[in-house]
């Protein structure tokens, strides 16, 4: 399916503030990028580069004043998600070297408080994809999904205790109780065709049978129509935008993804 994103966010700038920015989806195997606009009013230079994790990050300096961003994009991507109830288990010692760092515990995702939680929710099962889906299946029977929560950012530890979260909570409980089983798991942020109400996404992916899965705790059944702009070890390491010196938040910002017509396919 051809899906085209839309992303505008603006600030009032008092002082020259750095940000760095990671708002560009990239082309892999699961998606192509066809157009891409990226406009920033006033214009500034800006330097591109590639994090550790493979994300596209900007970086500038935004002068005083009202700054705004603006980015649209046309990609192809899957209508619908892999699935693998069987997929077994990864040996730690098989895993490929990339893959070993989603193991570890990490600001948000505190997997080593949580290996009692993870074994009760597994019990009986086979190692591997089955455990996740179990997982994904806990959550969404016992941590309510509310968009409207919070604004801060929750831990795992946190978002069990509260019982309650966004997505991007949801998504650190999930991570954090598959690294307590010994399954490499990662944050996921992007956008979703038909989220109510339409916002950035959060979800994550896990590593069985040899490759990534998609996880999705705030939805009922697998979804496609996801586009993926970052990966990253919990939400630390995925924001659309880090700003540096006074708080600074957005005056407006808004987010649209419209299906595009068959014929662009």
């Amino acid at each position: 399916m051809w899906l085209r994103t839309n992303c505008d966010i603006c600030f009032e700038i008092v002082i020259p503030t750095p940000f760095t920015l990671m708002l560009r989806p990239r082309s892999g195997a699961n998606q192509w990028i066809a157009r891409e606009v990226y406009t920033l009013n006033p214009i500034v230079p800006a330097l591109e580069y590639t994090d550790n994790y493979g994300n596209l990050c900007q970086r500038l300096i935004a002068p005083p004043g009202v700054f705004s961003i603006h980015t649209e994009a046309d990609i192809h991507t899957s209508e619908q998600i892999d699935i693998a109830p069987g997929a077994p288990f990864d040996g730690v010692q098989m895993l490929p070297d990339s893959v070993l760092t989603y193991l570890l515990p990490s600001r948000y995702c505190e997997a080593d408080r949580f290996i009692e939680l993870a074994q009760e929710i597994v019990a009986g099962l086979m190692p591997g994809y089955d455990q996740v889906d179990a997982v994904n299946r806990w959550l969404r029977e016992n941590i309510r999904f509310n968009p409207d929560a919070a604004e801060f950012q929750l831990s795992a530890v946190e978002v069990n205790q509260v019982g309650q979260g966004v997505c991007r909570d949801l998504a650190h409980l999930g991570i954090a109780l598959c690294r307590a089983l010994c399954i490499p798991t990662r944050m996921v942020v992007g956008y979703l065709h038909g989220l109510s109400p339409m916002d950035f996404h959060a979800w994550f992916e896990a590593y069985v049978g040899g490759r990534w899965y998609t996880f999705d705790p705030t939805q009922q059944e697998p979804r496609g129509g996801r586009v993926i702009v970052a990966y990253g070890h919990d939400a630390a390491d995925v924001a659309i935008f880090t700003q540096f010196g006074p708080p600074l938040y957005p005056t407006h910002m808004s987010v649209s993804v419209e299906r595009l017509p068959d014929s662009q396919e």
